[in-house]
């Protein structure tokens, strides 16, 4: 069933705020936080290292090599989502610009209520008319 024109520009302009909250999401900043890829990879050998050890110590039967091996894998998960404080603003995520993610922030935060108010108006009306 085809949606009415009502409904299309509905649908359009809920994908239009969802895009923009998405984008408000995406370049927000992190507290000038951002993850390194060098962490990322260091976590991912330490990651795959322990699972080898971890295969082995459990194929071998010795306890303490699989539970060396799962420490070794925490360690290099931790790694690897633990954020650099010395890294690049911008480097990791590719924006490359900060301040223009908390003024949209904040702008989306007041529009917000007004669409959610706007959706209720026209879901009120819709409900009444049947």
């Amino acid at each position: 069933m085809p949606l009415s024109e009502q409904e299309q520009r509905l649908l359009d302009e809920m994908e239009r705020h969802l895009m923009n909250k998405d984008a408000d999401v995406v370049s927000a900043p992190r507290d000038g936080q951002t993850l390194s890829y060098r962490n990322i990879v260091y976590g991912t050998v330490l990651v795959l290292l322990g699972l080898g050890g971890l295969i082995f110590g459990v194929s071998s039967g010795l306890i303490i090599v699989g539970v060396l091996a799962f420490v070794v894998m925490v360690v290099g998960v931790v790694l690897a989502v633990t954020p650099s404080k010395n890294a690049a603003p911008g480097r990791a995520t590719g924006t490359g610009s900060t301040a223009g993610g908390t003024g949209g922030a904040k702008k989306s935060t007041g529009s917000s209520a007004s669409f959610m108010d706007r959706m209720n108006d026209r879901w009120d009306r819709r409900q009444g008319d049947h």
